[in-house]
């Protein structure tokens, strides 16, 4: 059984020998002829390949197209919003733009209105500063202006009775105002002198030096002979106070001859003349005014003292009076007193009664019993 057995494994042996020899020489052969056995299985493979390239590409194509198609449209949509919301806010920034251009354009017209109107004025003020100029260039023009301006400067401080215009003194002189001081001032005569011709030629650019420096010492002479003309006619010994007042119109003018000419100044207070400008008038009206009435005052202190003096009876009598209302409030207050006090003796003894407390002696025949004791 063994033997046959092993014979059976030897056929079997023998025969896959063979057959393993069969494939050798199979696949040597095909060895020794690789590129015709190669060549029509690697044109299926290559077929295969593309095949399968192109249908994969066709897919991710279709899927490519579905996906780019739907970013379109979502890419689409969101820009459209995203364009109405940048319309909206572009339309609100221009329906403010326009409404601030628009407050802007009025509040620049209505300055140009302010500006127009402004420069009417200032054409009418220099038609008025040339009027004036024009009007002031001649000499009756300079010394009616100066007295009108003089006159409302002094009617604007000082009482009517304590002034006057145009005042005409003993020695036949007018002087265009005089003040009515209390003694020993008394009259204080104001002449308006308006020393301005050679005041422009001293500040003309067109004129030369020279003739500059010869309008400032003309000018200086001008003043001097003011100063003289008011000492010489409206200081009258007996009648006037011992000074005069000159008043410049102009405070350029004034400021001029404080500040460049002190010898011209000092000139017309050695002759009794005070040189004054409409600021510096305004303080002497007001010490005027403030003198008046303090004369008025003591004039009337008299009054002050009797009045004074009843008021005083008066107090002492109200004095008195407060006294006895004193006495009288202190004396009810004591009487008030006692009033209380005897009510409240009375009420005690309403309470004594109403509670059978009376302190009374019985009789000697009358027995007082004990109270029963309580059990």
């Amino acid at each position: 059984m063994n033997e046959i057995l092993l014979v059976a494994a030897v056929v079997v042996a023998l025969g896959l020998l063979a057959w393993l020899a069969f494939r050798i020489a199979a696949i040597e052969r095909k060895l020794k002829d690789p590129a015709a056995a190669l060549v029509p299985l690697l044109e299926e493979k290559h077929r295969a390949m593309l095949t399968d390239l192109h249908m994969g590409l066709t897919q991710q194509g279709d899927r490519l197209g579905r996906h780019l198609t739907d970013s379109s449209e979502r890419l689409s949509a969101k820009i459209d919003q995203r364009l109405d919301q940048i319309a909206g806010k572009v339309d609100e920034r221009l329906e403010e733009g326009f409404k601030k251009t628009n407050e802007t354009f009025v509040s620049v017209m209505q300055r140009l209105a302010t500006i127009d109107e402004a420069q009417k004025k200032i054409d009418s003020l220099t038609g008025s500063v040339v009027s004036l100029q024009e009007l002031l260039g001649d000499k009756r023009s300079r010394g009616a202006f100066g007295e009108v301006q003089l006159e409302a400067l002094v009617r604007n401080v000082l009482p009517p009775a304590a002034f006057e215009m145009q005042y005409t003194l003993s020695n036949g002189t007018r002087a265009d105002c005089v003040l009515r001081l209390p003694p020993p001032t008394g009259l204080v005569p104001v002449d308006s002198k308006f020393p301005l011709e050679n005041y422009h030629r001293m500040f003309d650019r067109d004129a030369d030096p020279a003739e500059r420096a010869l309008a400032r010492k003309q000018f200086r002479a001008d003043v001097r002979k003011h100063v003289d003309d008011i000492a010489g006619k409206y200081i009258v010994a007996g009648e006037t106070s011992d000074g005069a007042v000159m008043f410049i119109p102009a405070e350029a003018v004034f400021a001029e001859i404080h500040a460049y000419h002190a010898e011209v100044v000092e000139y017309a207070s050695a002759r009794r003349v005070w040189i004054v400008s409409p600021t510096t008038l305004m303080a002497v009206l007001n010490t005027a005014r403030a003198v008046l009435k303090d004369v008025e005052t003591r004039k009337h202190i008299h009054v002050i003292k009797d009045e004074l003096a009843k008021l005083g009876v008066d107090f002492m009598r109200f004095d008195e009076r407060m006294k006895k209302l004193a006495d009288h409030i202190r004396q009810a207050h004591q009487d008030a007193e006692d009033v209380q006090t005897s009510s409240r003796k009375i009420s005690q003894r309403f309470q004594q009664i109403e509670a059978a407390e009376i302190d009374e002696k019985p009789p000697a025949n009358v027995v007082r019993l004990e109270p029963e004791r309580k059990q």
